[in-house]
């Protein structure tokens, strides 16, 4: 065997070595998992230029989006006659824990108690009891976004005086009064929001 075919034999075992592995390689599932992470974290470290109108512009989309979706569950399963204990803690709302997942955000309904709730922001407070006034003296509700500590967007809105949600789950209270309360972190906001947008 002459040299040069030993080393075209050798070249050819090699190509053929590397060829298997990658093929290998390819059809792991932890590998394309963990592609997918990379791909992420690439498109994580694109700079973006985001103000905070655009912020507050998506966090009002999705908000509405979001809250419409969950109040429509919401209504539909107390309307079906399911137990409004767990539906008023947002248990046994598969689509708004989906909707909480995929933008990774809280979502809560608060009453009239919570205008006390020590775990929100004074400034979430101070919104809440602003509700709770309109509410008592029958003026128009608005949505809201609040920025907490430049790291949280809440945004909250109203849910209407005469859906059942008000009386199911705030029935008890002087004024039964219902606010959906949806925090987004500033990071994931960004991370959802499109570099082809901007």
């Amino acid at each position: 065997m002459t040299i040069t075919h030993a080393l075209r034999v050798h070249a050819f075992t090699l190509a053929t070595s590397v060829a298997v592995s990658l093929t290998l390689l390819s059809c792991n599932p932890d590998r394309l998992k963990q592609t997918e992470a990379l791909k992420q974290e690439m498109a994580d470290k694109k700079i973006k230029r985001v103000t905070n109108a655009d912020l507050n512009e998506r966090v009002d989309a999705w908000g509405k989006q979001i809250a419409e979706l969950a109040q429509k569950e919401l209504e539909d399963k107390l309307k079906a006659g399911k137990s409004a204990d767990s539906l008023c803690e947002l248990r046994q709302l598969p689509k708004t824990a989906a909707l909480a997942k995929r933008y990774a955000l809280e979502i809560d309904l608060l009453g009239p108690p919570d205008i006390q709730n020590p775990k929100l922001a004074p400034k979430e407070r101070e919104v809440l009891d602003a509700y709770l006034y309109n509410a008592e003296n029958k003026l128009p509700q608005q949505a809201n976004i609040q920025r907490i500590a430049d790291t949280l967007y809440v945004f909250n809105t109203a849910v209407p005086a005469e859906s059942p949600i008000c009386k199911a789950c705030f029935g008890d209270q002087k004024q039964p009064l219902a606010v959906w309360r949806l925090a987004f972190t500033k990071r994931e906001i960004i991370r959802r929001i499109s570099v082809k947008k901007k």
